[in-house]
């Protein structure tokens, strides 16, 4: 489309008239939408493209000042390299997709475009082309959605959070949720899935640079103290999908290879009586005249060992100091 952007920016040196540019927008339009309009930014080409939209006056220039945030932007981390880098592209190139915005009261209320609408602050710019939609508020959240899931670029946890706003917004089912946002219902169901990781995990997982499929192996792991040191050993590891799946799976078949070793639990103290009991014996076989005498209350079980002095430290051995 880079090309397609230079040919239309160039037309307006060209001598061609608005007609046979308007022609030039308009073969365009099947293959690019409405990027044409934001295509056309100099000479006799950005005037050409006022006319192609004049009937429904949707291209307009807004002042930064009076757009609003979209409550319903999935996105929550904007990484400020990438902004930077995008706000030079501004300056040097200018704006080159308008912001998607609807009006709201005395402003607007911005739909798709969060970063763009930050880079542009950034290079100091006052206004911004904007494509203004006559969406309703829940079209609007949806739309900013579907414009950050197309673009593959929201991270794990901030889709899954968008859904489930979305979800309990327009009070639906996954299906229909699922439905409206263009994807399977058990796509929609595993990303709500993530959302059981606490906010340290996903933290770590995010910053670590785990993908979805290492997320969803980890979640197997129901106990989050297990979880989060699994997470800990697939990190530091460096594990890729399927060592993660197989280590999780070792987890939960409880494989003596992962290390979780079971401290064994005895309630039965007669065990501990009869290890006293079997301890007295090998001694008395040895030449050892021990004792044990015992006494039970109605609160614990007493028990006493006595073993005569003189064969105590015969042998050789010292007494304690």
């Amino acid at each position: 489309m880079g090309n397609f952007f230079e040919n239309i920016n160039s037309t307006g040196n060209l001598g061609q008239s608005k007609r046979e540019i308007i022609f030039c927008i308009r073969q365009k339009m099947t293959k690019y939408g409405f990027a044409v309009c934001y295509a056309c930014t100099r000479g006799q080409a950005k005037e050409a493209a006022a006319v192609l939209f004049r009937d429904k006056s949707k291209v307009v220039e807004i002042d930064l000042d009076r757009i609003r945030p979209n409550p319903s932007q999935p996105r929550r981390t904007f990484h400020e390299e990438e902004l930077l880098g995008l706000s030079q592209s501004i300056r040097e190139n200018g704006l080159l997709q308008p912001l998607l915005v609807r009006k709201t009261g005395d402003g607007f209320e911005l739909i798709a475009g969060e970063r763009r609408l930050r880079a542009c602050r950034i290079a100091g710019l006052k206004t911004a082309a904007c494509l203004i939609s006559d969406c309703s508020p829940d079209q609007s959240a949806v739309m900013a959605m579907t414009e950050n899931i197309q673009r593959s670029n929201l991270e794990l946890f901030e889709e899954a959070e968008g859904i489930r706003r979305l979800i309990e917004r327009w009070h639906v089912t996954q299906e229909e949720a699922a439905s409206r946002l263009g994807k399977s219902q058990s796509a929609v169901a595993n990303k709500l899935r993530l959302l059981r990781f606490s906010e340290s995990e996903r933290e770590r997982i995010v910053s670590s640079g785990l993908s979805e499929r290492h997320a969803r192996a980890l979640l197997r792991l129901e106990d989050q103290r297990l979880r989060e040191k699994a997470l800990s050993f697939v990190i530091e590891k460096k594990l890729n999908v399927r060592q993660t799946e197989e280590y999780v799976e070792k987890l939960l078949s409880g494989d003596k290879n992962t290390n979780q070793k079971k401290t064994p639990v005895i309630k039965d103290v007669r065990i501990f009586l009869n290890t006293i009991s079997h301890a007295i014996a090998t001694m008395k076989q040895s030449g050892i005249s021990a004792q044990t005498l015992q006494s039970e209350t109605e609160e614990y079980i007493e028990c006493v060992v006595r073993i005569p002095k003189t064969q105590a430290y015969a042998g050789g051995s010292q007494k304690p100091a």
